[in-house]
């Protein structure tokens, strides 16, 4: 059997082959009560005009392809 480092080392080297590699994020865990207390702190401090503009702004810039 190929040890598991052996088979990391592969599948990477296959991957990078097809330009394509790994990333791993780290995303705060929406699952713990901490994080969503934080989360809702955070909210209940938006101010709902300055939200607007920014969705306006991002609705601005982005390009949609009608054709799909």
């Amino acid at each position: 059997m190929v040890p598991p480092a052996e088979r990391m080392r592969k599948m990477r080297a296959r991957r990078r082959a097809l330009g394509v590699r790994e990333l791993r994020l780290v995303v705060p865990d929406a699952r713990s009560k901490t994080v969503r207390r934080r989360i809702a702190r955070q909210v209940a401090r938006l101010k709902p005009a300055s939200e607007r503009d920014a969705l306006a702004w991002i609705e601005a810039v982005s390009e949609f392809d009608e054709a799909r």
